[in-house]
Parts: C-alpha cells; sequence; structure tokens
C-alpha cells in the first residue's frame, strides 16, 4: 500500500448506493462539488465504479489528484484483487483523509487523522439510501442541506456493505483513538453522534479495539506553588524581559528541544518539492515552493525563520499578507481634508501597530506588523529573497467571491467567525496581491504549493484571551482542561474548514505545530513550562515560543501580543455590524 501513498495527494468523493438508484445518483452529480474537487486536484480526474453482489450494493468513486512530485498515479487506485483506495494526505507524520474499499468482507473503511487535518464530509438520503463521503461539499438554500456534517476525527468507521443493503440502513463501526480518560467508548459515542448522518447508526467496534494515539497523554501535573516569577517585568513587554527570564528560569534545556522539534516539523513540509514535477530539472530562481500565511505574530515568524533553514537559499519564500480596505466614515473623511497636527507620539514600525496612524486603507494592524517582521527576517538572512505579498481585498471584491466560492467552503460551518476566518484564510492562499522590490511595486501571485499556517501554537501554548480569563478564575487546573479542549475539538472548529479553503486554490495546507512530535513534546511538559499567565501579556502566554524566538534571534515580533487574524487583517470591521463570533453567519447564505 505504501508504493501507492508515497509521493501524492488525492482528494476524493465517494458515494455508497443502491444498484437501482446508481444511474440516478450519476445523473445527479453535483457539477458544483465536481469543480470543487477538481479545483482541490487539477492534474488528474477519474472515476471509478465497484459493484458488489448478493444483495446488491454499488460504489462510485471520484478522484482528483493534485501532483506534487515524483511520477503522477492517478486515484482511484485499485490493485488485482479489486480493492480501491482514494487517499487525500501526506505520510510524513500523519495529514490524512482517506476511503478503502475491501472487497473481501464488502466493507468500506474511511477516517480523518488524529486531529482532522484533512477535510471529510457525510452525508446520508434515506429515501435513496445512498450515504455520501466527500472533502468538499456546496452550500444550497435546499432544507436537506442541513445533513451535511463532518465527520469526527475520533477514528476510523468501518461500514458492512452487505449488511446496509439487506437493512436498508447504515451502521457505522468505529475504531476509535485512544485519546484517554476513563470512558473511551462513551465519550467516542457521544461525539459521532452529534454528527452521524441521519438514518445512521454509530456503534462501537464489535471486538473493542482501540487505534493507539500517535501523541503522548497531555501532563495534567498542577505546581505546589507557583512562585517560580522572581524576575521583576515591565508592564510593557519586551525582548529585554525574554533575556532576563532565559537567564533567570533555566529553561535553555526546554527551548533548545522546541527548536529541534519544531524545526524538524518544517523541514519535514517544506523540502523535496520540485517546481519541475515531469523531469529532473531544478526549479527556477524565482519560484518559491512555500509560503506562509503571514502576520508578523510569533507564529509566523517562528515558521519563516525556521523554513530559512531548510529552503535552498536561492529560492524565494512568499509571505503572504492579507488585508481589508479600511471603510472610512464621514467624520474620518473630514478630518482627512484639514490639517493635521504634528504629535509627538512613538512611531515605532515594530510596535503593536494597532494606533499608529495609517497611510493607506489597507494599512491595518497585521500589515503594520507584517512588514515589521519582514525587516526582522531580512536581517535574519539578509541574502534570502523574502517576498512579502501584500493581499489588499475590496469589500466589493470579498462579497462576490463569498458567494460565488467561500460559503460552500466554509461550509458545513456557518458562524461569524467562520465567515471571517474563512474568507481571510483563503484570500491569502489565493497570493494574489503586489510584491515591492528594488522600490518598484508590480502585481503578483504566489505559485507556492505549500502554505504553512500557523494553526495550533495558541491551542497548546494558552495563546488565547480566554484562557487567560480560565486561569484567573480556576488557576492551573481549568487552564489545563481548557487547553485539553482546545486539541479534542480542533478537528471541528478550524482544520476540516482551513483545509477546504486552502486546498481550493490547488494547494495544500501544511500545521507544523501539528507535527505529531511536536504536540507530543508539548504535551509532555507541565503547563507552566509553556506558558506563565501571571506575566503580562506578550511574555507571558506562549512564553516557552517566546523565549524560542529570542533564541531564533528575532526581536520585537517575540513579545507581540496576540492578535486574531480577523481583528488584524481589518476583516471584523468589514461589515460594519455587532455580531457575536458565534452567531449564525447569514451572509454564507446562498440565494
Amino acid at each position: 500500500m505504501k508504493s501507492y501513498l508515497k509521493d501524492f495527494i488525492k482528494e476524493q468523493k465517494v458515494v455508497v448506493d443502491e444498484l437501482s438508484n446508481l444511474k440516478k445518483n450519476r445523473v445527479e452529480w453535483d457539477k458544483t462539488v465536481h469543480e470543487h474537487l477538481k479545483r482541490r486536484g487539477p492534474n488528474r480526474s477519474q472515476d471509478l465504479t465497484v459493484r458488489g453482489t448478493s444483495p446488491c450494493y454499488q460504489c462510485f468513486f471520484s478522484a482528483h489528484v493534485l501532483h506534487m512530485r515524483g511520477f503522477l498515479t492517478p486515484q482511484p487506485v485499485q490493485d488485482n484483487t479489486g480493492n480501491v483506495l482514494l487517499w487525500n494526505g501526506e505520510i510524513f507524520g500523519g495529514p490524512w483523509g482517506f476511503v478503502y474499499y475491501q472487497k473481501a468482507g464488502d466493507y468500506l473503511w474511511f477516517g480523518r487523522d488524529f486531529f482532522g487535518r484533512r477535510s471529510l464530509l457525510w452525508k446520508s438520503d434515506t429515501e435513496g439510501n445512498i450515504l455520501t463521503l466527500t472533502s468538499v461539499a456546496a452550500h444550497s438554500s435546499e432544507p436537506d442541506q442541513s445533513a451535511w456534517q463532518e465527520v469526527p476525527a475520533v477514528g476510523v468507521y468501518r461500514i458492512d456493505l452487505k449488511a446496509a443493503a439487506e437493512a436498508g440502513s447504515v451502521t457505522l463501526e468505529v475504531y476509535p483513538w485512544a485519546r484517554g480518560g476513563n470512558d473511551l467508548a462513551s465519550s467516542c459515542s457521544e461525539t459521532v453522534l452529534e454528527s452521524v448522518p441521519g438514518g445512521c447508526t454509530a456503534v462501537m467496534n464489535g471486538s473493542g479495539l482501540v487505534l493507539t494515539s500517535p501523541v503522548c497523554p497531555l501532563n495534567t501535573a498542577i505546581p505546589k506553588s507557583f512562585s517560580e516569577n522572581e524576575v521583576n517585568l515591565n508592564s510593557q513587554s519586551c525582548v529585554k524581559d525574554l533575556e532576563q527570564l532565559l537567564a533567570s528560569k533555566s529553561k535553555d534545556e526546554e527551548v533548545n528541544r522546541l527548536v529541534v522539534v519544531l524545526s524538524e516539523a518544517v523541514r519535514r513540509r517544506v523540502q523535496s518539492l520540485p517546481f519541475s514535477v515531469q523531469d529532473s530539472s531544478p526549479p527556477p530562481n524565482d519560484h518559491a515552493s512555500v509560503a506562509i500565511l503571514f502576520s508578523g505574530g510569533i507564529d509566523s515568524m517562528i515558521l519563516a525563520a525556521l523554513a530559512d533553514r531548510h529552503i535552498p537559499a536561492h529560492q524565494p519564500i512568499d509571505l503572504l499578507n492579507v488585508a481589508f480596505k479600511l471603510q472610512e466614515s464621514k467624520k474620518q473623511q473630514e478630518s482627512a481634508k484639514k490639517p493635521k497636527k504634528t504629535k509627538n507620539k512613538p512611531t515605532d514600525s515594530k510596535t503593536n501597530g494597532a494606533d499608529l496612524q495609517t497611510s493607506s486603507p489597507f494599512d491595518v494592524p497585521d500589515r503594520v506588523t507584517g512588514r515589521a517582521g519582514l525587516e526582522e527576517l531580512q536581517d535574519l538572512n539578509p541574502d534570502r529573497r523574502w517576498r512579502f505579498v501584500e493581499i489588499n481585498v475590496t469589500q466589493d471584491e470579498l462579497h462576490s467571491m463569498r458567494q460565488e466560492r467561500i460559503c460552500h467552503l466554509v461550509y458545513p460551518l456557518d458562524t461569524v467567525l467562520d465567515d471571517s476566518i474563512g474568507c481571510a484564510v483563503w484570500f491569502a492562499a489565493r497570493g494574489t496581491g503586489f510584491i515591492t522590490e528594488d522600490n518598484d511595486q508590480r502585481p503578483f501571485t504566489s505559485s507556492a504549493k505549500v502554505v504553512l499556517t500557523g494553526i495550533g501554537a495558541d491551542e497548546q501554548l494558552a495563546g488565547y484571551s480566554r484562557h487567560r480569563v480560565r486561569f484567573k478564575v480556576t488557576g492551573h487546573e481549568g487552564l489545563i482542561q481548557e487547553l485539553a479542549m482546545e486539541l479534542d475539538r480542533i478537528h471541528s472548529r478550524n482544520l476540516g474548514r482551513d483545509d477546504r479553503v486552502i486546498g481550493d486554490h490547488g494547494k495544500e495546507a501544511r500545521f507544523p505545530y501539528l507535527d505529531e512530535d511536536v504536540v507530543s513534546y508539548l504535551n509532555s511538559l507541565p503547563v507552566w513550562e509553556k506558558a506563565d499567565l501571571t506575566l503580562p501579556r506578550g511574555v507571558g502566554e506562549k512564553l516557552l515560543l517566546r523565549l524560542m524566538a529570542k533564541q531564533l534571534g528575532l526581536g520585537q515580533s517575540a513579545v507581540l501580543p496576540k492578535r486574531a487574524m480577523q481583528f488584524g487583517s481589518r476583516i471584523a470591521k468589514m461589515e460594519d455590524k455587532h455580531e457575536k463570533a458565534s452567531d449564525k453567519c447569514t451572509r454564507l447564505l446562498t440565494g
């Protein structure tokens, strides 16, 4: 099987139905979904039908390949005995979604990796006795669209196709990941039952088998006393604070170990990515094989610094920085016409940037910190060609592309937060904007197929404001519970959506902070080694990562407080509405 998986990234859609429904199903094949799948896998598309007898069933497979390296192998892959594989992922450490038809036994297996880094959706049509699995769906105003759900990343699923054909309903046998806890089966069943397709039943597999977890359990130790914070820190964080902490807390060993495991995680994801995949010629010097979703914050800065270690020196690295046009109020427009008095305010571009006067409607906070981060990277390696891609989005373009594309990719998620992040990531990953080189600004579109994203850092190192709130109320015990919950739900809150959104451009999202070795190392540490929320913002949260940034030679970016993408890019202000992040977003509805 490994020979099939080794070098390729795939997308899949599988429809399992009765013989009498096959023709109808193929005639009604959703053209929009097919187009979405083809954009994810633009290099080769192929369909395959297999039949089962006594009783009758049929499986229709449609696969779309994104060719990254080596020789292109079409999918679906079928062996001499009739087994069929559709694989969407990589084998450098675990990101995958798959569907596998096992002819002997008439079984269909499918699932997502431990964290759910690849999208997989399901839906059941009870009238037609059809089960559909797909990497991406299509939003519709039809009432039955509510049946679409993300497949929970709690394990691997098996369907007995003959039994399903006889019964007229589908039973999903679950082989769950071992995630700890005393009642694994109960916890797994609850998660699956929340999103199981209508007419389907989920049960624990009859043998009680459990899949081995790819990461070690979370360290739940609680300090007997917490008096480690003996260094006097300023209320406004600065790089010197981190230097003091490195000297006083003896964190060199933990920091150095994190550098090793995270650097290796980045290396696996950025190497062996030739541009010319059909021959052995080297990529041209102006081609970047890797791009980074880049705000200038600590997460993306560290990814850039580590990628610099492993990407050939002659290749550029594309830094994708998205900004949504600020809408000026009448008061601002009137003020702009009046001459302004010069005030003695700090204008250091490497500060947080949120309060600085802007000279362009696209000078949002992430643009300001992004430029400052670019300067730090240029200081770190002046020989590298760092391409800072300014991706500017107007309100008209946002509305147009949301209706045409993004609403389908975010679906079945539907909140205001999903809309904001989904739109911001989609425009950023598209990579179409401007770059400035030699004082010359020109249009530019990144052709990098691999897009690194910093998701997973905040979830593991207490980077969100809610972590400070939880710590203040319930201490270390509550904070540990919050962090455990973050990773348990990241598959349903973030990763499927981001995979669908980035994959729409024929690119692959890669998540170094969610590499199994990185997660295992961070899980092994007591929580106070990773974050110290008694310290000021910009130091205490993600403390270990900030110390690592200092170790790597980064500057002011090491102490930038967390700024959510929807606020840093200013998309949250684009609609000028008072909404909660958890509200359902009417803008994602199609006509």
